[in-house]
C-alpha cells in the first residue's frame, strides 16, 4: 500500500468509494418527491448510503422515510423535533456520518432539482484529488432551467456579491449540490459554522478555501423543483448578505 493517503484514495475501487459515501438530504414536506429522488440516486450510484434529515414534516415525509428505511438498509433517517434549518441539518448529519466512518459526503436537495446523474462526476472529482466538489451552475456546461428572471437575479447576484466581498474565484458559491471528503469536514471544523440558511453553502466553501483545501467545480444543470414549494425567501437571502461580511472580518482577524 502506498504511503500517500491521497494516492490510496485514488486507487480505492469505485464500489468501495460509493459504499463509503453518505448522501445527506434534508426534508421538510417532500413526500411527493422522496421516492423518485431515492430511485434516481440509487440508479446512478447503487452502493451509496443516504441519510434523510426530516424536520417533523407535517405532510408525512418522515413516516414515508421510515417505511423506506425499513425496506432498504442503504437508507437511514434522522428525525428532528421541528423545522430547525438547512445548515444545522447538514452539520448534524455530517457529524453522525463522521462517527459512522464515512469518507465522502454529498449534499443534495430532495426536490429533484439536483440530478443524481451527476454523481459519477462528483466521484471522478474526488478521484482527481478534490477536497470539496461544487456542482456549479455558473461555469461552462452549467445552467438553470425553470427559473424566472427574479430568481436568476437572486441566485447569480448573491454568488457574484459573495465572491466580490470574500475575494474568491469559485463561480457558484451558493450551490447546494456539494461534496466533501472526511478530511475536508474535519479541517473546516463544523462546530464553528454559524450559518443556517442560504448562507450555509457560502460559509462552508469559504472555510474550505481558508483552510487551503482544493475546491473543484463540476458543471450541473439545475432544474427547478417539480412539486412542493421552494424554501427560499427574502429573509434567508438577507441573512446571506450579512454573513459574508462577518466571514470577511473573521478571516481578516485570523478567526476562521
Amino acid at each position: 500500500m502506498s504511503n500517500d493517503p491521497q494516492m490510496d484514495d485514488v486507487q480505492r475501487p469505485k464500489a468501495n468509494r460509493q459504499r463509503n459515501c453518505l448522501i445527506v438530504t434534508p426534508t421538510y414536506n417532500e413526500r411527493e418527491n422522496l421516492q423518485l429522488f431515492l430511485q434516481g440516486v440509487f440508479a446512478a450510484a447503487p452502493d451509496v448510503r443516504v441519510m434523510i434529515v426530516d424536520d417533523a414534516s407535517p405532510d408525512g415525509t418522515g413516516e414515508l422515510a421510515d417505511q423506506i428505511a425499513r425496506e432498504d438498509k442503504r437508507v437511514s433517517v434522522l428525525h428532528r423535533p421541528k423545522k430547525l434549518g438547512l445548515g444545522t441539518a447538514y452539520i448534524e448529519a455530517f457529524q453522525r456520518g463522521l462517527l459512522d466512518g464515512f469518507d465522502y459526503f454529498i449534499e443534495m436537495d430532495t426536490d429533484l432539482s439536483h440530478d443524481p446523474g451527476y454523481l459519477p462526476d462528483f466521484f471522478r472529482a474526488f478521484e482527481s484529488g478534490a477536497d470539496v466538489v461544487a456542482g456549479s451552475r455558473n461555469i461552462p456546461g452549467g445552467s438553470v432551467e425553470g427559473w424566472g428572471p427574479a430568481r436568476h437575479l437572486l441566485s447569480r447576484g448573491g454568488s457574484i456579491y459573495s465572491r466580490w466581498i470574500l475575494g474568491v474565484d469559485v463561480a457558484d458559491l451558493t450551490t447546494g449540490y456539494k461534496g466533501f471528503t472526511r478530511s475536508a469536514l474535519e479541517r473546516i471544523d463544523l462546530f464553528q459554522v454559524r450559518s443556517n440558511g442560504y448562507s450555509f453553502q457560502i460559509e462552508m466553501t469559504f472555510r474550505a478555501l481558508q483552510a487551503g483545501l482544493r475546491v473543484l467545480e463540476v458543471p450541473i444543470v439545475f432544474v427547478d423543483r417539480r412539486a412542493g414549494q421552494s424554501k427560499m425567501n427574502r429573509r434567508i437571502f438577507a441573512e446571506a448578505i450579512g454573513v459574508v461580511w462577518k466571514l470577511r472580518y473573521a478571516a481578516a482577524r485570523g478567526q476562521l
